[in-house]
């Protein structure tokens, strides 16, 4: 089963959710704004694809944390920081059998998904 996460109405989820949809791909979609995301799986995310992937550092979320955050982060501080607030996590994550997969590339969605 596959299992997008993300949040309703960003535009790059649209987009992942649109491709899925045409591919005749089944998922679930979770969004972690209105419904939270689970620690544990969000560090099993950044053990996969790494915390720098995961933290999603461009976004109005992060330019607005105080100084104090956005310094010195390392992998137990951003993953603290995205349980916290989870518009901070790349979007979307697509979890697929072992695959995750961060963002939106419609060729590795292809070859994730077969």
């Amino acid at each position: 089963m596959i299992t997008i996460y993300g949040i309703k109405n960003c535009d790059t989820m649209k987009k992942a959710r649109a491709w899925l949809d045409a591919a005749g791909k089944p998922y679930r979609f979770h969004d972690y704004r209105a419904d939270g995301i689970d620690p544990t799986l969000l560090a099993a995310w950044a053990a996969h694809v790494g915390w720098e992937k995961l933290l999603n550092k461009a976004g109005t979320t992060f330019r607005a944390l105080p100084d104090a955050d956005k310094n010195g982060i390392d992998a137990a501080k951003s993953l603290k920081l995205m349980a916290a607030n989870p518009t901070l996590i790349k979007r979307p994550v697509l979890m697929a059998g072992e695959a995750v997969l961060v963002g939106f590339k419609p060729e590795l969605y292809a070859a994730a998904l077969g």
